[in-house]
């Protein structure tokens, strides 16, 4: 299992190749808050997303043997991202399996970084059965967007920079919200900060009619979304949190959060207003969530990680036609 001496580790391979993102405030958006909030801007990340962190934590614990066989992925685009630029700065053969619904410039992105995608329906087909079929013999090695004790190591990493600039802020009691799909970011940060920065508790943020987690943090065991696609936040859409990270989320995080396609947009469209900073639908839920939910938050300070910001330009001019300062 995932600790934090293998997140450490991590930290140590991914120095002067992983960016240190900032930490964003605006006093517009702590007026709307109710409170001072902070954005952990993941979406400066390398291929515009945390899971650049995850893939190179991965691919970087492979021994020179694993990568000369290469590597398979599934993702929506994200992860496949950021294995597919992993695996090429490290001179290996990435293929990712993708969702023909995935955002075409995420699919296009990760053609050139270098992968060979392959497309599935995630309406009628099980991607890791797509997976298997596809690596038929086992050569690759398998990483997974979140279920994988190397990716949420790596993806813990940002955790230890929350934990490192929060002391800088003053921060002493905050309630850290991550956009959750798998659980591997938020089980990651809520290992890095259970040891360092202890008082912080770690929430979820969710679409609704997508929130696995919410409801498994609820019962108390692994819970299924019913649909499997449509919604705006296709970035943190998983059928279910995973077996690796469901138990550390029971252990660690507060109650699950639910926010709205809508609630999203306008997230989007104030942080480009006031921070100057693109974010896609999935990677505004814990923005949105900390902007417009605060009734559900007790502590003096919130931080909110923007976990992505690949979008599409049509999504994006949504979002600004909506919410924006004209619209």
């Amino acid at each position: 299992m995932t600790d934090i001496n293998m997140i450490g580790a991590a930290a140590k391979r991914m120095a002067g190749h992983v960016r240190v993102t900032p930490l964003l405030s605006s006093p517009f958006l702590d007026e709307i808050a109710g409170r001072p909030l902070f954005l952990k801007a993941e979406c400066l990340q390398h291929t515009g997303s945390f899971k650049f962190r995850g893939g190179w934590a991965a691919v970087s614990a492979l021994s020179p043997e694993q990568l000369a066989k290469g590597v398979i992925a599934f993702s929506s685009g994200n992860h496949a991202q950021g294995v597919a630029n992993a695996a090429a700065k490290h001179g290996a053969k990435a293929v990712i399996v993708m969702p023909s619904d995935a955002p075409q410039v995420k699919i296009e992105n990760t053609r050139a970084l270098g992968a060979e995608v392959v497309l599935f329906d995630r309406e009628t087909e099980d991607r890791n059965e797509v997976a298997d079929r596809t690596n038929p013999n086992g050569d690759m090695h398998l990483i997974k967007p979140y279920d994988d004790v190397m990716v949420i190591a790596g993806q813990g990493t940002t955790g230890l920079e929350i934990a490192s600039q929060a002391r800088v802020e003053g921060i002493t009691d905050a309630d850290v919200i991550v956009c959750c799909g798998g659980g591997g970011l938020t089980s990651g940060i809520a290992l890095a900060l259970e040891a360092e920065a202890p008082n912080f508790t770690v929430r979820t943020a969710e679409p609704e009619e997508f929130e696995d987690v919410a409801r498994s943090l609820i019962s108390g065991k692994i819970e299924s979304n019913v649909r499997r696609s449509g919604s705006l936040c296709d970035a943190i859409i998983s059928p279910a949190p995973g077996d690796i990270t469901f138990p550390i989320l029971k252990r660690l995080c507060g109650p699950g959060m639910v926010v709205t396609e809508d609630e999203c947009l306008h997230a989007m469209a104030l942080a480009f207003e006031r921070l100057r900073i693109v974010i896609e639908p999935g990677g505004a839920a814990a923005l949105a969530a900390a902007l417009f939910h605060g009734d559900k938050i007790n502590t003096d300070s919130v931080i909110a990680v923007a976990t992505g910001g690949n979008v599409d330009a049509a999504v994006f001019q949504l979002a600004l036609s909506k919410f924006g300062p004209n619209s």
